[in-house]
């Protein structure tokens, strides 16, 4: 019992004090993360609009995330990660309040783009920042506390959510939008350059004679594009997933609830010890290999293993660990690439990479599903991590 007490603190030590706020930042910020999960559902039953209407605010909302990732980037080694982050979720939070009193759909698409490219200019400035805020032997596991802020954050913005939605949507908005400016209020309070010296003004940007960009990084290409190939088939996570375990697996929506929520739970409880115990001991790629195969069998389990609530559970276990082992090593592989001039752009980038992949994964597995099946999603999806996972492997030959 002392050796996992000791396991746990020693993960925990060592981060600076900015690496904290920052991540208490990000949980102020998605603890009141509602209108998204719930925007479907809001379009087709407040506003009265058929699915295919509301799936097109969707991917203008993907299309919107795509350009915050490239935009906010650039803006970043311009500007500061600090100017975007307080700009970002200020504007964000203002055009989450204004997005909740549009009427037309015209002006709900022009709003939800809008919202979508500010709102997620934050998050290549806020990777940018955690880089600025660790050392070099620390920062996965700095990644790894901010992405356990998001997962707290989500679970509570979830659960809350779900309530108020099934008393009032309007209010969802409203939520949404003071929780980004509490967030920034917050940031502004305890991160401004003025009060924290790990925070930097452009005055004291460092300038180096070498600025290598994002978009000549041939091995960053790479990289980018098979976290794409990633992405879209852990997206299957929170798309198809739910609707295999209903319709296949006849669950009930409680304990597929019970289910997602798990891999929040495990990831809390579990990645920072994990990270602790990995970090600095291999390469990192040879952690995002195994993490990516990992997420490759727990999709396939469902085609070789019987059972439905176990399987489920299996199934949740074998994915949350692929995450676990894959995305906080992600990160630090591309934030090695970088220096205090050019990590911006190398961070939009990389959100973008998600963005594509949240967009196009949930979009590409529906089909597949609907047009040959389940069994045959879950084969293509694991053989698509197999193929990310070898590229990985020839990834860590290039460099």
């Amino acid at each position: 019992m002392k050796r996992i007490t000791n396991l746990y603190r020693n993960a925990y030590s060592g981060l600076s004090p900015a690496t904290w706020w920052l991540s208490l930042v990000m949980l102020v910020n998605r603890a009141g993360t509602m209108v998204v999960p719930f925007m479907t559902l809001y379009l087709t039953e407040a506003k009265h609009y058929p699915i295919g209407k509301a799936g097109m605010v969707i991917a203008v909302f993907g299309a919107g995330a795509v350009c915050g990732g490239f935009i906010g980037g650039r803006l970043t080694d311009k500007l500061g990660f600090y100017n975007i982050q307080l700009s970002a979720l200020t504007l964000g939070g203002i055009l989450f309040i204004v997005l909740g009193q549009m009427d037309s759909f015209p002006a709900i698409c022009g709003c939800t783009f809008l919202l979508a490219t500010i709102n997620d200019s934050f998050r290549p400035a806020n990777a940018t920042a955690i880089a600025q805020y660790s050392k070099a032997e620390n920062r996965t596991r700095s990644y790894s506390l901010n992405r356990l802020a998001i997962n707290l954050g989500w679970a509570v913005g979830g659960a809350v959510g779900g309530f108020i939605a099934s008393k009032n949507y309007h209010l969802l908005f409203w939520i949404d939008g003071l929780t980004n400016i509490s967030a920034a209020l917050l940031l502004r309070y305890v991160l401004a350059p003025s009060k924290n010296n790990q925070t930097p003004s452009q005055k004291d940007k460092i300038k180096t004679t070498e600025n290598r960009s994002a978009l000549t990084d041939k091995v960053y290409f790479v990289f980018i594009t098979l976290t794409i190939l990633f992405g879209l088939c852990f997206f299957q996570l929170f798309a198809t997933i739910p609707v295999f375990f209903k319709q296949r697996l006849h669950l009930s929506p409680s304990f597929i609830g019970i289910v997602m929520a798990l891999n929040g739970l495990l990831i809390a409880l579990f990645e920072m010890a994990i990270v602790f115990t990995l970090e600095q001991k291999k390469k990192n790629i040879q952690y995002i290999i195994i993490g990516t195969l990992l997420v490759g069998l727990s999709f396939i389990v469902f085609n070789i293993v019987p059972g439905a609530a176990a399987l489920a559970l299996l199934s949740t276990i074998i994915v949350t660990a692929g995450e676990m082992m894959a995305m906080p090593f992600m990160n630090s592989f591309w934030i090695s690439r970088t220096d205090h001039n050019n990590r911006g752009q190398y961070a939009g980038l990389y959100t973008a990479a998600w963005s594509i992949a949240q967009v196009l994964g949930p979009f590409i597995g529906s089909q597949i599903a609907q047009q040959y099946g389940f069994n045959t999603l879950w084969w293509a999806i694991g053989g698509v991590s197999i193929l990310a996972a070898v590229g990985f492997k020839w990834l860590g030959g290039m460099e």
